[in-house]
């Protein structure tokens, strides 16, 4: 029989967890991220200097973008680049691929030589492998979509074996209803939820007019990645830097826990200048807002 005695330790043991053990309970605050396709002319061009300078702002991670095709990163093999983010004193917990369906001699891809793109993942230290985004001829009805979900199963499995976790990252195309059904909610369904997880990006879930808060709801511990980008106040809805347009983030972030948020990137697709700028007012607002 529970006593108040009894209920007062274990509230204190839980308390004491809380205290020495927080990542069982909420994400890292310490670890804010840029998914690097934001500064992709300058990683191009430089990319030690580029990344002395993401480290320099602020940024404690990255994501990457560019293995598929090249399967390097940014040029350098696994080895050369986790050190470069070493000397930088960043992480790279998530990088993204393509699926490769439309490319058939594509290599590092979800569907061709993906074991390699897995084992140099895990030698970079990349937690998470993200299916970035589907060409619309990979796209098809929502039979397609199940297949898909199929391949992205397979990959989960390979990528399971390494201790890394599968996720797909969204656009708004996969919000257009096609029988009354989107094909969002038929990758949610049709795949394993322990081996396809997600990365919600938070801009193109509300351009399409969904409520990222109900998908944590109905589907609790299936979104570790976000995407944080934020949309002006124009008719075009344009991305624009963080805190600067109309995307409640605070709302959003106190739902993080129920969302199994545990890593989160800023991303700008098209900045209005130097992107370098526009990552600073984001890391500025995010630091005196969201963590």
């Amino acid at each position: 029989m529970s006593t108040r005695r009894s209920f007062l330790k274990t509230s204190a043991v839980l308390s004491a967890g809380l205290l020495v053990a927080p990542k069982l309970f909420a994400y890292d605050k310490k670890y804010i991220g840029l998914q690097l396709y934001t500064v992709r002319d300058a990683m191009g061009a430089d990319p030690v200097a580029a990344l002395a300078k993401v480290a320099q702002i602020g940024f404690t991670s990255v994501e990457g973008a560019t293995y598929t095709g090249s399967e390097q990163f940014y040029g350098m093999d696994s080895k050369k680049f986790a050190t470069l983010l070493k000397n930088n004193g960043l992480i790279m917990p998530s990088s993204h691929y393509r699926l490769g369906e439309d490319g058939k001699d594509m290599k590092g891809t979800i569907l061709n030589d993906w074991q390699k793109a897995v084992d140099d993942a895990a030698a970079v230290g990349v937690k998470y492998m993200v299916c970035a985004w589907l060409s619309p001829a990979e796209r098809g009805n929502l039979d397609h979509y199940k297949k898909i979900g199929g391949d992205l199963d397979t990959a989960g499995e390979i990528c399971k074996k390494a201790g890394i976790q599968l996720c797909y990252h969204n656009h708004d195309f996969e919000f257009i209803q096609e029988d009354g059904k989107y094909p969002y909610e038929t990758l949610l369904g049709t795949t394993d939820k322990d081996l396809v997880k997600m990365e919600l990006d938070l801009y193109w879930v509300t351009k399409a007019k969904q409520d990222p808060i109900a998908l944590f709801n109905e589907h609790p511990g299936r979104f570790p990645l976000w995407h944080v980008k934020d949309m002006d106040n124009t008719p075009k809805q344009m991305f624009t830097e963080v805190g600067n347009g109309t995307i409640n983030f605070k709302n959003i972030f106190k739902h993080a826990k129920k969302a199994g948020m545990k890593y989160f990137f800023v991303e700008q697709d098209i900045c209005p200048g130097n992107p370098f700028d526009s990552i600073t007012k984001s890391i500025t607002y995010i630091k005196g807002n969201l963590v």
